[in-house]
């Protein structure tokens, strides 16, 4: 007997095997055009050469974001300029860090600060992660214990944040990420890290490791695709809010005696 295809999958598409794997932080690298895309959609420019790393400048040019897969060990560097108001800060990811959580990062370069105070160990006590006391340190472990997130301060006051993931074979990744990295920055990459939210990757992509756990599932390649497109959709509605509000913003007030200044030095 021959199987009829549900007419509800639309002419001639074919479901296709994924695997939602959790813990999040050793699903593997993923589609790096889930960072990619948003920014490019956010404004940023894409500086990359054809068949060469990705590179990527926001749009004032204070801040590079580049992938380079093919040197060793190969990852993600995030670059801020120095500022008036920012030094100058770097975050290294390894090319295994998921690009979910790549995107806790660079998404929130996109956004502006919240006017909250950011505390990095926030997102890490919500989801029960270890933070015991330290010295000179503080380190939290998930409850797993196949991620964690450390400040270290050396003797001679060099300070860095660590950080990353490992199973028992080995396989995993790390990030660094300056003292001088905006602390909004690091919150919003941790949220990232900490999340007990699956990822999803394609048939192929899975890691082969005993720490993780997965859920097989049959996705339509128009489903990935509305997916995507919301994103998209989310960061240019983003992109146009912050542009709107930029152009259209009241003027600065001026002190009755900035005028009076002004028109003294007229007469």
């Amino acid at each position: 007997m021959k199987k009829k295809q549900w007419q509800g999958w639309g002419p001639g598409e074919q479901a296709e095997q994924h695997y939602l794997i959790k813990p999040r932080a050793l699903a593997g690298g993923g589609d790096i055009r889930h960072v990619s895309e948003f920014l490019r959609a956010c404004g940023w420019r894409d500086r990359s050469k054809p068949g060469g790393p990705l590179l990527m400048d926001s749009p004032d040019r204070s801040i590079r974001i580049g992938y380079d897969p093919f040197v060793q060990p190969g990852g993600w560097t995030i670059h801020g300029k120095a500022t008036a108001h920012q030094e100058e800060w770097t975050a290294i990811l390894g090319r295994q860090a998921p690009v979910e959580i790549v995107a806790g990062l660079t998404d929130a370069l996109t956004r502006p600060r919240s006017a909250h105070a950011p505390d990095v160990w926030a997102p890490l006590q919500e989801q029960r992660w270890h933070i015991p006391p330290g010295d000179g340190h503080i380190t939290a472990v998930s409850p797993d214990r196949s991620a964690w997130m450390q400040f270290h301060q050396a003797p001679d006051g060099h300070a860095m944040w660590w950080s990353g993931a490992q199973d028992h074979q080995g396989n995993g990744w790390t990030a660094q990420f300056t003292a001088t990295t905006p602390m909004h920055l690091v919150q919003s990459y941790a949220a990232a890290l900490a999340s007990p939210e699956p990822v999803m990757r394609p048939r192929g992509r899975v890691p082969h490791s005993a720490r993780i756990r997965t859920t097989s599932v049959s996705v339509l390649p128009s489903q990935l695709s509305a997916w995507q497109q919301a994103r998209i959709t989310a960061a240019r509605a983003t992109a146009w809010a912050r542009t709107s509000w930029q152009t259209n913003r009241p003027p600065t007030t001026t002190s009755p005696h900035a005028t009076q200044r002004s028109a003294r030095a007229h007469r």
